[in-house]
């Protein structure tokens, strides 16, 4: 019998299969890993817009971490889409009460563009009840700055907001940089670990409007190396190759707004 590490996403379900959970689900088969989902919220959308959304509701979200907690050994697992305060309370009421492992928590407070997806009374929640509870956070550009609460300009501000965010709690920090810039030649990411250590990942800057799903696609990349037992840095680099790739290899589905990758091998 074959056995595979097992590992959970925390998320919401896009319908059109770029982001969200089945992203998650995609790069979770893609390095190897058996993943399961506990769905927090659901978006009927496409390639060119999302026409309607739903939250699930508190109860059936517990019910899920017990369906998993009962019959699973789950080495790791991410946060994504938590919508509002009552699934932020609910989702980390029930972490507390299970051991899943390793978390990493993909914030899901702004977009890569700058639009806000939480209101602010939820993001509160997120600070004061979920981020003390993970290992990681995978912040984007916008969403450090406002976790730190300063404008981010340089590779120093970068380092400053990453140390602010571990004074919040968190062990460990992913911090994105900047990559919606067609100027730009280089994406730049700083990971800051616990005990101090610092490490630039660098990649080239892939002009494209097919980016739906990076960011879960690299928080759940690290979600299944770190459960196959490699280190933080080891699987971080690997996330930033594989989402890399999947940007820069693109594919067809949809008509605007399009997936990435999760074909590609590294």
């Amino acid at each position: 019998m074959i056995s595979y590490p097992q590992v959970l996403t925390i998320a919401g379900s896009d319908c059109d299969g770029s982001a969200g959970a089945q992203a998650d689900l995609k790069t979770f088969m893609a390095r190897g890993t058996y993943g399961m989902s506990i769905l927090t919220a659901a978006v009927a959308g496409n390639s060119y817009q999302i026409s309607a959304s739903m939250v699930m509701p508190p109860d059936f979200i517990e019910a899920q971490f017990k369906a998993i907690a009962e019959d699973f050994h789950v080495k790791a697992f991410k946060t994504g889409m938590l919508a509002d305060t009552p699934t932020i309370q609910t989702v980390a009421t029930n972490i507390k009460q299970n051991d899943f492992g390793f978390f990493v928590l993909d914030p899901v407070i702004i977009t890569k563009h700058g639009n806000s997806l939480l209101e602010e009374s939820a993001y509160q929640t997120l600070l004061s009840d979920l981020l003390p509870l993970a290992d990681m956070i995978t912040p984007n550009f916008f969403e450090a700055q406002k976790l730190a609460e300063m404008e981010i300009n340089t590779e120093d501000d970068m380092l400053v907001a990453a140390k602010k965010l571990q004074n919040l709690g968190v062990k460990n920090i992913l911090l994105k940089g900047k990559h919606n810039d067609d100027a730009q030649t280089e994406v730049k990411d700083l990971l800051l670990l616990e005990d101090g250590q610092t490490l630039w990942l660098s990649e080239s800057y892939v002009k494209t409007e097919r980016v739906n799903g990076t960011g879960d696609t690299l928080a759940a990349c690290i979600v299944s190396e770190i459960a196959k037992g490699n280190n933080i840095s080891d699987s971080v680099k690997t996330a930033k190759k594989f989402t890399h790739a999947a940007i820069k290899n693109e594919i067809d589905p949809g008509h605007k707004f399009g997936p990435i990758n999760h074909f590609v091998k590294i």
